[in-house]
Formats: structure tokens, C-alpha cells, sequence
């Protein structure tokens, strides 16, 4: 199935997915969140889905495991934080390992941000540091809308750079693995 073909099958069902992340997650940002990465999920792997079965049961299925998931591993971070050893000072909360600094270096990334016009670069580096994008709207005096476009903007601008910077396409399929 093609993506313009996936879409307009995915529309149909968009607004009872949105009301089931809301159920959720009881929280809109949360929920918009959640609504995206399933999104991201049913694009990336369409050519899972079983034509002529149910496309709305199979994208509810998705949202719920992600759920589900992020849910499990936030309770995770939660115990490994309380964890209380005598003598011991925890200073890192997770155990993933990431092969990503082998392959760029903080500082090119960095200057990278900051090359971007403030517009995009603000928004990102709040988001980056962990501000939800309610808190950043109302910060900057802008729509909610408007701050998810500009991230959204900018991560494309520097999966941009980073490709042209490096040349490497392994690297790129890293930052955004839906164009693959």
C-alpha cells in the first residue's frame, strides 16, 4: 500500500484516534504526543497491515502497545531514581546505550542549533531541555500549533545539515527512520 493510498484510509479514523490518546493519556499535549508516534509507527510499517482487515483496530493496537510501552519505561526510570544505595550516588537515570556519539560530535550539533534563526531555534532548544510545547507556546506568546511546527521545522533542518555536514546516509537514517 502506498503512503497517499495509507493516508487516505488513516484519515477516516484520525479523529477516533485522537479521542482514544486522550483517554489515555488524560492530558493534550501528552495525547498529541502519543497521537504522532503512532502515526510515525503506521506510516513506517503500512506494509505490516493486512488488507481487508480492520485499519482502525490495527492503528488502535499500535497507540495502545506504545502507551503501554512509555508507560513502562517511565516506571522504570521512576524505581531506578529511587533506588537509595548507602555510599553510592547515582548520577545517570538510564541504562540505554547510544552508539550516536561515535558518529557526531555534541559540538558540530550544537553549532549546528545555532545557526538556526531564532525562531526555530528557541522552540527546539526548550523542547530539547524538556519544556512541553504548551509551556513553550505560552513562554513566546505563540499558538500551540505554531510551536510544533517551528520543532518541527528545525529537526528537519538539521537532519538537513547533519546529512550535508556528513554525507552519511546511515547517520540520517538514524534521525528520521520514516523516510526509509
Amino acid at each position: 500500500m502506498t503512503v497517499d493510498m495509507f493516508s487516505q484510509h488513516f484519515k477516516v479514523f484520525s479523529s477516533a484516534l485522537r479521542a482514544f490518546a486522550m483517554h489515555l493519556t488524560k492530558d493534550k499535549v501528552e495525547a498529541d504526543d502519543l497521537y504522532q508516534d503512532t502515526v510515525y509507527k503506521a506510516i513506517r510499517y503500512r506494509h505490516l497491515y493486512q488488507p481487508q482487515t480492520n485499519l482502525q483496530a490495527w492503528m488502535m493496537t499500535i497507540m495502545r502497545n506504545t502507551f503501554i510501552n512509555d508507560w513502562r519505561r517511565q516506571k522504570r526510570k521512576q524505581q531506578l531514581v529511587g533506588v537509595d544505595i548507602k555510599g553510592v550516588t547515582l548520577t545517570q537515570t538510564s541504562a540505554t546505550a547510544n552508539g550516536g556519539e561515535h558518529n557526531i560530535n555534541m559540538q558540530e550539533l550544537m553549532g549546528m542549533v545555532n545557526q538556526l534563526e531564532d525562531g526555530l531555534r528557541i522552540p527546539f532548544l526548550m523542547a530539547f531541555k524538556g519544556y512541553k510545547y504548551e509551556e513553550i507556546a505560552e513562554q513566546m506568546q505563540l499558538p500551540l500549533g505554531t510551536v510544533k511546527s517551528r520543532i518541527h521545522q528545525a529537526r528537519k533542518s538539521l537532519r538537513d545539515e547533519v546529512k550535508r555536514f556528513y554525507r552519511a546516509d546511515s547517520l540520517v537514517d538514524l534521525l528520521s527512520p520514516s523516510e526509509n
